[in-house]
């Protein structure tokens, strides 16, 4: 959407704090031996506590055999996205673990998302893939202002991720947002700059950089809803909704 009114960006200023200061909670929820439908039931419970409405629960995407059944996507290790939360997941100390969460308020949208690690100590690898795709975030949100190209901001993720020598996925990326979680134009985290479609002030994207340590081809599993590297190489995801202005952007869910 493009947020034209003090009323509009008043509501999304306030939809992405509220989401930053969910999404850190479940962050801060993340331990060995819990469940992924433990860090669900937080989530929800902090985003109904700040007046919100989960995003992602019940959401039917044009094509989705069913209806998402959580508010949190919660995708460990080679699950790349829109992992469903499960009692019979319990996590261990070394997972990679994605938070992608999202949230409207007063009828406006927020989407974040946050990889973290169950213990916080972890491998060489997994400490490449996760500073690589949050450089991408960074150097993404570099580049943002009215008058970019949508190519600009692929280019700046596929840049950082040859650098981390890290795997693009392709089929995934970033959106516009704002009266509803997904919206047009797709972002993608590859591209040419100078290409695609013109930013303008007032526009809000969710920025998602999403890579692998491997191959970047991904599956979707038996749920319908989870995509799985081919190779199970493990993924991380990181996610921020913004509003784009005249000389660059507003981060709306700063990490907390």
């Amino acid at each position: 959407m493009i947020a034209k009114t003090e009323s509009d960006i008043k509501n999304l200023r306030l939809a992405g704090k509220y989401l930053a200061e969910a999404l850190a909670a479940t962050a801060r929820a993340v331990k060995a031996g819990v469940t992924t439908a433990e860090l669900d039931m937080v989530a929800e419970r902090e985003i109904r506590a700040r007046g919100g409405v989960p995003a992602f629960l019940n959401y039917k995407p044009r094509g989705a055999a069913y209806a998402y059944p959580a508010a949190l996507c919660i995708s460990v290790n080679d699950e790349v996205v829109h992992g469903i939360p499960s009692e019979e997941h319990t996590l261990e100390d070394g997972d990679i673990v994605s938070l992608d969460l999202g949230l409207s308020y007063n009828g406006l949208f927020s989407d974040s998302a946050i990889t973290v690690i169950v213990g916080g100590e972890c491998d060489d690898a997994a400490k490449n893939l996760l500073e690589g795709t949050r450089e991408a975030l960074r150097q993404a949100i570099k580049v943002i202002k009215a008058g970019a190209h949508v190519g600009d901001v692929g280019a700046a993720v596929e840049l950082v991720a040859k650098k981390y020598k890290l795997g693009i996925v392709e089929e995934l990326g970033g959106h516009a947002l704002g009266k509803t979680v997904h919206e047009k134009p797709f972002i993608p985290n590859m591209g040419h700059k100078g290409n695609g479609e013109k930013l303008v002030a007032g526009l809000v994207l969710a920025i998602e950089p999403i890579m692998t340590e491997g191959s970047p081809d991904v599956g979707v599993a038996d749920d319908e809803w989870t995509y799985l590297t081919l190779d199970h190489s493990r993924a991380a995801h990181f996610e921020q909704s913004l509003l784009v202005t005249e000389d660059g952007c507003e981060i709306l869910t700063p990490f907390l």
